[in-house]
């Protein structure tokens, strides 16, 4: 099994009513959820770990993961309220304004007895969950239990709306980039975390601090990735007509991950002596994933049986 361990919140999305007035349409995601959901639609075995309100929205994240396959056994439900962000697209980057105090996933706590670990082959995290204190201490308590024997996975997912510190935040990213085995990235997360330094640059000092394999996301232009042992390489995103971004990179990291899965080259021994065609083949399938996404509105991610013959 594959976890995901981060957030789970409620976007409330553009939109209009019938008669065009400016709307907002509340939709389940979180980029960690997200990355659940996009994992287990495509056939993977995943679970989340995380908290979840009993609430009405906190209903919605529970349904919609469920309907996905996601095992929801190691999250924690309370009757906290659901973290709310509320979306707003600016050319091609969604910025958001999240309402989070005091909030299930805020407050999340990571209790060895409700978190089974054996059978587990890769746990990722992320996002909003790793800006506050609490979040990221709870989140590295979990990593340094699953090190031994799971494969880490990391997306900063930047949110600086969310950072009081960025320096502190910066170097809480780099500590957790030094206990992952597969590091993502947007452009855009970073230039915020690394201003103009090349990307091979920052790949290499990844690599050389413990990573097995660096990503950076550019949008349309593709992906590049760096490994230990197949070097660097770039694959072309696919030509779409956009409705919007919400949630690509998370199908991205979801797609990979599946992709490492079916090659049988997630364990971190494995992972390690991947080939450069096998390589390829993943960030490509990510790429198709992610383009898919990009067609439809908000966070859907793509079902095994939606995808094109061959994309696999």
């Amino acid at each position: 099994m594959l976890l995901s361990c981060g957030d789970a919140l409620i976007d409330f999305l553009p939109s209009r009513t019938a008669d065009g007035r400016e709307a907002l349409t509340p939709v389940v995601g979180g980029s960690c959820l997200n990355i659940a959901v996009g994992m287990a639609r495509l056939d993977v075995p995943t679970g989340f770990v995380g908290g979840i309100s009993t609430d009405t929205f906190g209903k919605m994240i529970a349904d919609h993961a469920a309907a996905s396959a996601v095992d929801l056994s190691r999250a924690t439900r309370s009757d906290n309220q659901a973290t709310l962000a509320f979306a707003r697209v600016t050319g091609t980057e969604t910025q958001y304004a999240f309402y989070d105090a005091d909030t299930a996933s805020r407050t999340w706590t990571y209790r060895r007895d409700e978190v089974a670990l054996e059978g587990v082959a890769c746990i990722h995290t992320g996002s909003t969950t790793l800006v506050h204190d609490k979040g990221a201490a709870e989140t590295l308590a979990l990593i340094e239990d699953a090190r031994p024997r799971a494969t880490i996975s990391l997306d900063p997912n930047c949110r600086p709306n969310l950072v009081k510190d960025k320096d502190a935040y910066r170097a809480r990213m780099l500590a957790f980039c030094g206990k992952a085995d597969i590091v993502k990235m947007s452009d855009v997360d970073f230039a915020y975390l690394f201003g103009d330094e090349p990307y091979a640059a920052r790949a290499e000092a990844l690599l050389s601090s413990g990573a097995s394999l660096v990503v950076i996301t550019r949008g349309n232009n593709g992906a590049c990735g760096w490994h230990r042992q197949a070097g660097s390489i770039e694959v072309a995103a696919p030509v779409v007509q956009v409705v919007d971004t919400i949630g690509a990179g998370d199908s991205f990291q979801a797609a990979l991950l599946a992709a490492l899965h079916r090659l049988d080259r997630i364990a971190r021994p494995r992972l390690r002596d991947i080939a450069a065609a096998e390589l390829t083949r993943a960030l490509t399938f990510a790429c198709r994933c992610a383009a898919i996404t990009c067609t439809r509105a908000g966070a859907d991610s793509p079902r095994s049986r939606e995808l094109p013959a061959g994309t696999w």
